[in-house]
Formats: structure tokens, C-alpha cells, sequence
């Protein structure tokens, strides 16, 4: 699939990143919008601290998780986004604890 001009978005809709209202279209997922924000990696590894964020980006690998709308590992690679949707990230979540 080629991107240019011609590529047409879905609707522009606001969610909540780690307590920061963002701007999102709609059939992106919440992956494509941290990417898009700069963020590469939003969580750690329990053990090990090493950071993980979008890796095999179809949702078999597990290192993107997310809280979505305080639901808990969620994958943000298959997460799409909605209006007034509240991500949070574990690096967030661990800077909180």
C-alpha cells in the first residue's frame, strides 16, 4: 500500500495518553499513535527493566502492552482507537508506584 496525498484518514478523535489529551484517527491503533507521539517503548520488563514497545506489531509478541480504559494488557497493536479512549502506559504506571 502506497502512502501519499491520496491516502485518506479516518475522522479525528481525542484520547488520553498517560494523562495528555492527543489527537488520533479513527482505524489507527493505539501503537500507530504512541509511535506517532515519539514513544518507542512504553512499558518494562518485570525482571530485567529492559524496555519493550512495538516489536512484532501483529499481536503475537506481547511487548506492546497497554492499560485501556483501566483494563490491563491490553495489546496496542490490535487496540483501535476511539473517542475519549484513557491509555495509560506501565513506564507511567511505574513512575506512579
Amino acid at each position: 500500500m502506497r502512502f501519499g496525498p491520496e491516502t485518506q484518514r479516518g475522522p479525528a478523535v481525542t484520547i488520553i495518553i498517560d494523562g495528555t489529551p492527543v489527537q488520533a484517527y479513527r482505524g489507527e491503533t493505539v501503537a500507530t499513535v504512541l509511535l506517532a507521539q515519539g514513544q518507542r517503548a512504553w512499558r518494562r520488563m518485570p525482571k530485567t527493566g529492559g524496555l519493550r514497545g512495538l516489536f512484532c506489531g501483529m499481536g503475537i509478541c506481547f511487548d506492546c502492552l497497554v492499560t485501556v480504559n483501566g483494563r490491563p494488557h491490553v495489546r496496542a497493536c490490535l487496540e483501535p482507537v476511539e473517542e475519549g479512549m484513557v491509555v495509560e502506559t506501565h513506564r507511567r504506571a511505574e513512575v506512579r508506584e
